[in-house]
């Protein structure tokens, strides 16, 4: 049976690709609902994904939460991106005094519509002034905990091997593994 990673974007096909080798790229443009919770999001797009082709799905969704918003962007960040942009995201966390935050990836599988996996990823960090070159959502702003530069500023695999999506997916790969 075909297995596919359902996403336009060719940088997390890739780093979905180099841990699942098998996988297939499939852009489909499936409805998002909006919710404080990724995995109801995530449950709620293999879903519909399963009423439109055949084969195993995996989807994921990546947030981010800042500690003085009360979680917030969360799984809302596309849209807070979308209309502060980083720059404003940050003034948020260094106008509020605390910049700690969280990145989490959280990736569904879909065997079928009766046996739907979760796994999750994440790592803390902090939100700083933007630095280094990415076309990449909030990476320039999101420096994780340990290490001296944001993800925009780490090549790609200084970043995939420590990044919130990577340990999502090294977990799915043992339970595939294991089946």
């Amino acid at each position: 049976m075909a297995f596919y990673f359902i996403t336009g974007n060719e940088n997390k096909f890739a780093e979905v690709k180099s841990v699942l080798p098998k996988v297939e790229q499939l852009v489909l443009d499936l409805p998002e609902i909006q919710d404080v919770d990724a995995t109801e999001i995530v449950e709620a797009k293999l879903l519909e994904a399963l009423k439109h082709k055949e084969g195993e799905f995996i989807i994921e969704d990546t947030s981010l939460y800042f500690n003085c918003l009360n979680g917030l962007p969360g799984p809302l960040i596309k849209w807070f991106l979308k209309t502060i942009g980083n720059q404003g995201l940050f003034n948020i966390t260094d106008k509020l005094g605390d910049n700690k935050a969280e990145a989490k990836t959280i990736i569904g599988y879909a065997e079928n519509k009766h046996q739907v996996h979760f796994f999750a990823g994440s790592i803390k960090g902090r939100i700083v002034f933007p630095r280094g070159d990415s076309n990449f959502g909030w990476d320039p702003i999101f420096q994780p905990e340990g290490y001296s530069k944001t993800f925009a500023e780490m090549n790609s695999e200084e970043k995939n091997a420590i990044s919130m999506r990577r340990i999502a997916l090294n977990k799915l790969k043992e339970f595939i593994n294991n089946k």
